[in-house]
C-alpha cells in the first residue's frame, strides 16, 4: 500500500547553514533510498507538509520543485504528488579526492619543485589580483591566450631569456604539463615514439604514455642529455637543456648542436622544457635552444616556478605549422588556458613587480645555495648539480641506500625526494634531490646538522 510521507521521520535543523528547503529534499530522497518511500506513493500537499515541520510553505514548495526537476516526483492534475522512482540505494557519497588536500604534519619539505612562494611581494600581489578583477568579464574565449598576456611574455623571453619572439609566436598555456598534454594530441600520433631524459620529468612521460605514445628513455651524465643515444625514428625529444631536471646539469654546446642538426635532418621536434632557466647564479642564463633553432624546436615556460603554481599559467613558442595545430587541437577539444591567472601575470610585468620578484629570487636562491653545498661539502657530502635553479642532488651507492635515507630523514623529520622515482624504466642512479626553495631561510639553516648527518 502506499503511504503518505507525513509518517516520515523527516526533521530539520535550523542551526545548520544548509538551507532548510536543501535539507527537505535531501531527507525525501535519503527516505527513498532507505525504502520508506517507493514509486507510486502519494506526498502531502506542500501546505500539509509545512504545517507538520512548522516550516514555511516557502520550503516546503521549493524542495518539491527540486525533487521534481530532478525527476524523483510528479504531479497528477487533481490526485496531488507522486514518487516516481527511488534513488539507488548505493548513491555515492561525495569524499574528498584523496591527495588533495594535504595532511598536516610536522616534516620540512625539502623535495624540489616548490617555489619561493613567501618572497612575493605582499603588496604587488594584491595589486595585481585587484587590477585583474576591474577588467571587463570576458565574452569569447581567447584560444591562443590574452593578447596582453603573450605581450608580456615575449618581453620577458626577451629580457631574462634572451630570446626576441613577436607576440603572434607565443601561445598561452596552463603550465609545462598541460602544455605537453596539448603537444601530444595534437602533432603527434598514437605509436609515435618521443624520446625522454632519463631520469626526467615523469608528469610529461605520462603526458606522453596516455596520449598513446611510445617513450624511450636517453640517459643523462653531467654535460646534459646524451644526443649520441637518441636512437633513430623517434619523432620528438623531451629535455631540459638550461637545467636537466633532476640531475641539475646543463645540456653542452657540442650536444646541442648535434640535436639540433639530427632534429633537422630526421624530421624530429624538440621540445624544450625552460623549467627554472631564468635563474641561473654563476652565469648570465643560458641561451635557449629556441634560440639557436627556432624551425625545429618547441620552447615551454612556465610561472609555477618562478612565481607560484596559483596563476596556472605557462606559455609556448613554436614554429608556426606547430601553433596552428595546437589552435585546432584546442578548438576540437574546447580547451584553452584559464584567463585569470594571465591577468595577474600581465599586472605584475606592467608594473614592474615580475622583473623585481626574478632579480629578488635569484638572490636569494643563490644565497641559500651556497649556505647548503658549503655545509654539505664541509660535512664530505658529495653535491651534484650546477650553480643554478632551486635543488642539488646528493647521490648514492644504491637503491637500498636511498631507502634507508629517505626514511631516516622522515624520522628527524625532513622529508626528501629520491631520485629512482625520476626514471620512466629501471633505475640506474640513486640519491637524494634537495629542494631549497619552499622552506624559510630559518627553517633551512636550522635543519643543516641533521640533513648533513643523514647524508654523509
Amino acid at each position: 500500500m502506499p503511504q503518505s510521507a507525513t509518517a516520515l521521520p523527516v526533521t530539520l535543523d535550523r542551526e545548520a547553514p544548509t538551507p532548510l528547503a536543501v535539507q527537505l529534499a535531501d531527507a525525501l530522497r535519503d527516505a527513498a533510498a532507505a525504502g520508506h518511500l517507493r514509486g507510486g506513493d502519494r506526498l502531502p500537499s506542500t501546505r500539509a507538509l509545512a504545517a507538520r515541520l512548522g516550516v514555511s510553505r516557502t520550503v516546503t514548495s521549493a524542495a518539491y520543485e527540486q525533487l521534481h526537476a530532478e525527476g524523483w516526483i510528479t504531479g497528477r492534475h487533481g490526485s496531488g504528488t507522486y514518487v516516481t522512482t527511488s534513488p539507488p540505494s548505493d548513491r555515492p557519497v561525495h569524499r574528498i579526492v584523496p591527495g588533495e588536500i594535504a595532511e598536516p604534519d610536522e616534516l620540512l619539505d625539502l623535495t624540489p619543485g616548490t617555489p619561493w612562494a613567501g618572497g612575493i611581494d605582499r603588496a604587488a600581489w594584491r595589486r595585481a589580483w585587484r587590477a585583474a578583477a576591474d577588467t571587463a568579464p570576458l565574452t569569447r574565449a581567447h584560444r591562443a591566450g590574452l593578447p596582453e598576456y603573450r605581450a608580456a611574455i615575449a618581453e620577458h623571453l626577451l629580457r631574462h631569456r634572451g630570446l626576441a619572439v613577436g607576440t603572434d609566436s607565443v601561445l598561452a598555456t596552463g603550465g609545462t604539463t598541460s602544455a605537453v598534454l596539448e603537444l601530444a594530441g595534437a602533432i603527434f600520433q598514437a605509436g609515435d615514439t618521443i624520446a625522454v631524459e632519463e631520469p626526467g620529468y615523469q608528469r610529461a612521460v605520462q603526458a606522453f604514455l596516455s596520449a598513446g605514445l611510445e617513450v624511450v628513455g636517453i640517459p643523462v651524465d653531467n654535460e646534459g642529455l646524451r644526443t649520441d643515444a637518441i636512437p633513430a625514428g623517434v619523432r620528438g625529444v623531451y629535455c631540459s637543456p638550461a637545467h636537466q631536471y633532476p640531475m641539475g646539469s646543463r645540456l653542452n654546446a657540442a650536444r646541442r648542436v648535434e640535436l639540433v642538426e639530427r632534429a633537422r635532418a630526421e624530421n624530429m621536434l624538440v621540445i624544450e622544457d625552460d623549467y627554472d632557466g631564468e635563474l641561473r647564479f654563476d652565469v648570465a642564463p643560458l641561451p635557449l635552444l629556441a634560440a639557436l633553432a627556432p624551425d625545429v624546436v618547441l620552447h615551454l615556460g612556465t610561472t609555477s616556478k618562478i612565481l607560484t603554481p596559483t596563476l596556472g599559467a605557462g606559455w609556448m613558442v613554436a614554429p608556426a605549422a606547430v601553433t596552428s595545430m595546437v589552435l585546432a587541437y584546442r578548438d576540437r577539444t574546447g580547451t584553452r588556458p584559464s584567463p585569470a591567472g594571465q591577468r595577474v601575470l600581465i599586472e605584475l610585468a606592467r608594473h614592474g613587480d615580475l622583473g623585481r620578484h626574478l632579480r629578488k629570487l635569484r638572490r636569494e636562491l643563490s644565497e641559500r645555495r651556497v649556505v647548503l653545498v658549503s655545509a654539505l661539502r664541509q660535512g664530505g657530502v658529495p653535491v651534484l648539480g650546477d650553480d643554478a635553479g632551486a635543488h642539488l642532488v646528493v647521490p648514492f651507492p644504491s637503491a637500498a641506500a636511498e631507502r634507508e635515507r629517505l626514511a631516516a630523514g622522515r624520522a628527524r623529520g625532513i622529508r626528501l625526494d629520491g631520485l629512482a622515482r625520476h626514471f620512466a624504466g629501471t633505475p640506474t642512479a640513486f640519491g637524494a634531490a634537495i629542494g631549497y626553495a619552499g622552506c624559510s631561510r630559518e627553517a633551512l639553516a636550522g635543519a643543516l646538522d641533521t640533513l648533513v648527518g643523514l647524508l654523509r
